[in-house]
């Protein structure tokens, strides 16, 4: 034992910067699960695409099996790790939960099956962007929702330049 006590701030804490290898590689997970989910119609693995999100908005990978394979195993053998803002990610992963859950109360509570699947398929489609092609919609999200001033400044000011990474949307 070590004789430091870990804080509940400190255990529920989402890390900053975060690797952005371990993001691409737990996304790549996701849309692996997605994909077996859309592929079988098993319903129950949305409730564990659930549980992973609400583990990593807690705390980051602390408590995420798919977080704690990426971080400590599969991400350092990528090569150096390439630092992101915190917030973003983390508001990325507040999505997928908010689409997850509402996807396994439809499926599972109601038997809407098909809106189900449909939300697992938006959120196939998100995660394979930000593994295979590094583009994190939330992050996206995130950046537009600070320029618009309805996530505050200091909520992630290494953000305040996130237009650098995905582009101005003033420009699209």
């Amino acid at each position: 034992m070590s004789g430091r006590t870990t804080s509940i701030r400190e255990l529920f804490s989402f890390p900053n910067p975060v690797n952005d290898h371990a993001a691409r590689v737990v996304a790549a997970g996701v849309a692996a699960l997605a994909l077996i989910t859309l592929a079988t119609g098993w319903l129950w693995l949305i409730v564990l695409l659930a549980v992973g999100f609400a583990a990593r908005v807690l705390s980051g990978p602390r408590f995420s099996l798919l977080g704690r394979l990426a971080t400590q195993l599969i991400a350092p053998r990528l090569g150096p790790a390439h630092l992101v803002p915190g917030p973003p990610k983390r508001f990325a992963q507040a999505i997928g939960l908010t689409l997850t859950t509402a996807a396994a109360i439809a499926g599972l509570v109601f038997g809407a099956h098909a809106l189900a699947l449909g939300l697992v398929a938006v959120l196939l489609v998100f995660a394979t962007l930000e593994s295979v092609f590094g583009f994190c919609a939330g992050c996206w999200l995130f950046g537009l929702l600070m320029k618009t001033g309805l996530i505050p400044a200091d909520t992630c000011a290494e953000c305040t330049n996130i237009w650098a990474r995905y582009g101005d949307p003033a420009r699209l």
